[in-house]
């Protein structure tokens, strides 16, 4: 696949949820399954009081909203404005941030306890997860835990919202989505198994050496 084709797909992708924002954040409001629940008990109890973390792909903010509620600092990011702009509404702070193309440090932001990346790099292409992945570690510092949701099975597609609206995810085998983590530098240190209604999903804990 050449690179204008990863762009394209990454950018049809970013288009479709400008589209679909409102419509995305209203159906996941407070629909937490049980397994996203306890993924998220178990990141919140990996950082120290008062943490800082780098949310990539924060869309409506819900997972933001629990790991704040244990007194945690999140940096909450997205690409996609009509998500930003949704979260504002809300009283919300968010920064625009493409995963892909964007820095993840800078003089305000130096290094972070966590990174966590929910259901967001299944729209992003399967090479350019490496950079992020990498990108991810480089921002974490030592000790520190990446949380990552990746879509498990074979292969790409293209999906549809219930309005219509076409958005593509990359599917990962748990075993080649492991190396990917270590090839960045980090140690899975525990996974877990579930499917919701688009299938199945790995949620995968890293932690920086």
């Amino acid at each position: 696949m050449t690179e204008n084709e990863r762009v394209s797909k990454n950018q049809r992708t970013l288009a479709a949820y400008e589209t679909i924002a409102l419509e995305y954040a209203q159906s996941t409001e407070g629909s937490s399954t049980a397994a996203h629940h306890a993924t998220m008990r178990r990141f919140v109890d990996s950082l120290s009081p008062g943490g800082t973390v780098l949310e990539l792909g924060s869309g409506p903010g819900w997972d933001a909203d629990f790991v704040e509620s244990f007194g945690a600092r999140v940096r909450r990011t997205d690409a996609t404005t009509a998500f930003r702009d949704f979260q504002r509404a809300r009283g919300k702070h968010i920064e625009p941030l493409d995963a892909v193309k964007d820095t993840f440090v800078d003089p305000i932001w130096p290094a972070y306890e966590a990174v966590m990346a929910l259901y967001v790099l299944q729209h992003i292409e399967r090479e350019d997860n490496d950079i992020v992945l990498r990108k991810a570690a480089e921002a974490l510092r030592p000790g520190g835990t990446l949380l990552v949701t990746v879509r498990e099975g074979v292969g790409d597609l293209w999906e549809g919202s219930p309005s219509g609206t076409r958005y593509h995810v990359t599917r990962w085998e748990p075993s080649a989505f492991e190396e990917r983590v270590e090839a960045a530098g980090l140690e899975p240190v525990w996974t877990d198994h579930f499917v919701d209604e688009e299938g199945p999903w790995l949620a995968l804990l890293a932690r920086k050496a």
